[in-house]
């Protein structure tokens, strides 16, 4: 089926003369196949992208107007340098309160994952209310008088709310082939943040992903420039609504190339030419850019490649900011750094970066050290760092923005329309729509979909009547963990879907498929992924292998397949995985994405006669890969051999010939390698244990260790674990002994140990980032076991002692320190401890084994490490 099919009710025009290249008028975009429906129009996906010399030059539809750049002008010129320095800066709503927002005249705020009013994750609308109005009042009452915005990740509907309706994440969506619903969405998103007391959503992401090993793969509509245009031009009408004044405040994220780093690295370099910025990378933003969009963040990523682009972090890259999105592209728009963004930059902190704001951002997200960064960008104005033309052209914007947005001149957020309705949250209509057109249908042999109306059914599985695995990351929380259904009361799952369709005494769940499937008409599986978000999900050097990643769904299908009834597999994850195995024991296979709340939109396609709708429409929007270490994989690449290419999907009542696919596994991973020196990272803890190992603490209140729980956190009494931010957000282990008895902190393989002599061979070193926050009172160790009693220990007490306290630092320390005094490095199954018998706290990120480190200048020696 091919990737362009759109309903005739659907397809519509997209409104041409909105882009010209090099300040020359660009020959319009062809037609779309059929009408606009009722007279008003979406966006096309266009067959194909114009090639692009170079930047273009986006007409925005929300257009200048002179009296509003008079006034502004005037409020401008009446700020003291410390209140337009206010203006510029973004605080976290836990780490600011409304006395603060009027005493410094701060012009915005946000609220991170995981982040409500008063620390209660079901808070209702009003208690969002009464804090939104809190601030803006007292930022009214500031001298200058000008309200305040509230920013969130409203990424997939409004899912930091407790009970606001939770949509597909973007690569369903995608998958819909549908601007039109993306727009509806995002029309309701834009009355949920009313609902709530917000201003501003961080959304959409125009990502244009590469790899599928990224974390962030699900937040991207579409490997597809193409998609991502289209869809960037509705999400972001959706949101701002078509006048000249802006409803709810888009934002087009993350500016530039976030989708194409390497190796799917979350934050890493993206290795393009020009040529791919401009005509892959760039096509989403010239979308939402001519939709309006009024505000773009900024990538946390890098632009470096061989043929002489070295942009390093684009925080600081006036070259992207300033020079192509500002001046050739024309946006007269707000930029908005990343989460401590400015800190990535070299030379910079959390607190202080001329670089940045030099660069061209404007509202710099600085959600803890805010007063520092008050009062250091102030200093750097006053010392001629920051041209005080750049603060005031930054200042310009935001108020541009909050002019055209309705801030600067409206009511309070009690006093707008929607505010405090809880009916204004929910949207599960037109959710449970947007799930049934995003399923994929990949496999049906025999036709075993739509099953009958009557059948006897087996449900199993472990997201069948799971919430927190259908919404997946992004959803209350940051990372999507520490749900549980009883969050989402409004909420309805794959099971209770069939429940709903079939009747209940005729849907039986077993979750683990301990059950005989004879006398039932069929077994339905429901399975996949669990929630994770932005460097959490990366996969680094594992494969894109299912049953290596989830190997417990592997062990269902194998107890319900081949027992004679038909096996319908339905498959919950944020990207394309090699499920070759998965697949062999399935009779039909729905890829069904990250859902979102209404998980009955996809019990709707499994039985026959649930809806009006035509079964199964949904087409990839991202190639599937054929083999486990199969990517980057996409068109126009060099051996591009997909298992189902972009555009593949089966309608309901195709069969499809999958055949009996290979099952070769490449093991734990893709970095090849054998008997020789490493030559790639070996990750331990990179914002989470990366499988095999696990995070522990281990203290004489129990040596056997517990596991960190899935909120990164553990406790004994002389030990204690806490998430903690050192590189990026959340990416530590703070690690506080009392004092009161020894303790150690581990990264262990439960399965036994492992042979890592290649790493010998290589001169690596273990390397790991840290924040010390009190210096060891007593002796502090770094060892490596290979299996207890086998290990060897370093004294770091001195490592420890003589960094600087309160800064970051990299601690590099040979392998062979280890392998002297007795590793066995044939058998290492704790590549990394630390032991400390008196009073200590530090933070822990980024742990690793890396090849050459131990040659690096700054590494320790083995004779005297501190």
């Amino acid at each position: 089926m091919s990737r362009r099919h759109l309903s005739t009710a659907l397809a519509a025009l997209v409104v041409t003369g909105l882009l010209t290249a090099g300040g020359a008028s660009a020959a319009p975009d062809r037609p779309a196949v059929g009408a606009p429906p009722a007279g008003h129009g979406c966006a096309r996906i266009a067959d194909d992208l114009p090639t692009l010399a170079d930047w273009p030059r986006v007409r925005s539809r929300v257009g200048s107007d002179p009296a509003d750049e008079r006034r502004v002008r005037a409020i401008v010129g009446s700020m003291t340098t410390a209140e337009k320095v206010g203006q510029m800066t973004q605080p976290e709503i836990t780490a600011i309160t409304p006395d603060e927002v009027r005493e410094h005249a701060i012009g915005s705020v946000l609220n991170g994952g995981g982040s409500w009013p008063g620390g209660d994750k079901h808070a209702p609308p009003r208690a969002w209310l009464d804090l939104a109005d809190a601030y803006w009042a007292a930022a009214k009452s500031s001298r200058t008088g000008i309200p305040v915005l509230w920013g969130t990740d409203a990424v997939h509907g409004h899912n930091n709310v407790h009970r606001a309706t939770v949509f597909p994440h973007n690569i369903g969506l995608g998958a819909a082939h549908d601007p039109c619903l993306v727009r509806a969405i995002g029309e309701a998103t834009a009355r949920q943040l009313r609902a709530t007391g917000q201003d501003w959503a961080f959304a959409p992401t125009l990502a244009v992903v590469r790899d599928d090993r990224w974390g962030r793969t699900y937040e991207g509509f579409s490997e597809d420039p193409a998609i991502t245009r289209a869809y960037g031009y509705e999400a972001v009408r959706g949101l701002q609504g078509d006048g000249r004044r802006v409803d709810v405040p888009a934002t087009a994220k993350h500016f530039i190339g976030d989708g194409g780093t390497l190796g799917g690295v979350d934050q890493g370099v993206t290795p393009a030419t020009t040529a791919e910025m401009v005509n892959v990378h760039g096509w989403g933003y010239y979308g939402a850019l001519a939709a309006g969009a009024q505000t773009v963040m900024v990538s946390f990523s890098s632009w470096k490649n061989d043929q002489g682009v070295d942009e390093g972090k684009l925080h600081g890259s006036r070259f992207a900011l300033t020079e192509v999105l500002k001046g050739r592209i024309g946006f007269d728009g707000v930029v908005v750094s990343d989460w401590n963004g400015i800190g990535q930059v070299p030379g910079c902190t959390n607190a202080g970066c001329p670089q940045a704001i030099n660069a061209g951002v404007d509202v710099v997200m600085v959600p803890h050290d805010w007063k520092a960064f008050i009062a250091n960008t102030v200093a750097q104005v006053e010392s001629g760092q920051i041209p005080m033309s750049r603060i005031d052209d930054a200042v310009t914007r935001i108020l541009r923005v909050k002019l055209r947005s309705g801030v600067l001149d409206g009511k309070k957020p009690s006093e707008r329309e929607h505010a405090g309705s809880s009916r204004a949250l929910q949207a599960r209509e037109l959710a449970r729509e947007a799930v049934r057109r995003s399923q994929v249908l990949l496999k049906n042999d025999g036709r075993v979909l739509p099953l009958r109306p009557g059948s006897r059914v087996l449900v199993v599985g472990k997201s069948a009547d799971s919430l927190p695995n259908q919404t997946g990351g992004w959803t209350l929380t940051w990372q999507g963990t520490g749900n549980t259904n009883a969050d989402f009361p409004d909420g309805t799952t794959v099971l209770g879907g069939l429940r709903e369709a079939l009747g209940a005494d005729d849907v039986v769940f077993a979750e683990t498929g301990d059950v005989d499937p004879s006398g039932f008409d069929a077994v339905v599986a429901v399975i996949g992924e669990t929630p994770y978000a932005e460097g959490v999900g990366d996969l680094g050097r594992r494969s894109l292998e299912a049953a290596e990643l989830y190997p417990e769904d592997l062990a269902v299908l194998d107890r319900v397949s081949g027992r004679g009834v038909p096996v319908v597999t339905v498959y919950v994850s944020g990207r394309p995985l090699h499920v070759n195995k998965e697949l062999n024991r399935s009779d039909a296979f729905v890829a069904a994405w990250l859902p979102g709340t209404e998980g009955g939109g996809v019990a709707d396609l499994l039985v026959r006669g649930r809806h009006t709708h035509p079964g199964y429409t949904g087409t990839l929007s991202y190639s599937w890969p054929r083999g486990a270490c199969q990517g980057p994989l996409n068109p126009g690449q060099d051996g591009y051999d997909p298992l189902f290419g972009l555009g593949y999907g089966l309608r309901s009542w195709q069969a499809g010939d999958v055949g009996r696919l290979d099952e070769t596994s490449p093991g734990h991973g893709c970095s090849g390698g054998g008997g020789g020196p490493a030559t790639e990272d070996l990750e331990l803890f990179h914002r989470r244990d990366v499988p095999p190992y696990q995070a522990m603490i281990g203290s004489s209140d129990d040596w056997g260790g517990t596991v960190l729980g899935p909120d990164g956190e553990a406790a004994h009494g002389p030990i204690t674990v806490r998430p903690a931010d050192v590189d990026v957000q959340g990416d530590a282990l703070r690690t506080t002994w009392t004092g009161t008895g020894p303790g150690q902190l581990y990264l262990q393989d439960p399965a036994g140990g492992s042979d890592l002599r290649g790493y010998l061979a290589a001169d690596a070193a273990l390397v790991f980032d840290v924040v010390v926050h009190r210096p060891p009172a007593g002796r502090a160790v770094v060892s490596a076991h290979c299996v207890h009693p086998c290990g060897a220990e370093v004294d770091a007490t001195g490592v420890f002692t003589g960094l600087p306290v309160g800064a970051k630092a990299t601690v590099k320390i040979p392998v062979s320190c280890f392998a002297a005094k007795g590793l066995d490095l044939a058998n290492v199954n704790t590549p990394f401890l630390v032991y400390a018998d008196g009073a200590f706290e530090v933070s822990f990120a980024n742990v690793r084994w890396s090849p050459k480190a131990a040659l690096d200048p700054d590494a320790r020696t083995c004779e005297e490490p501190g």
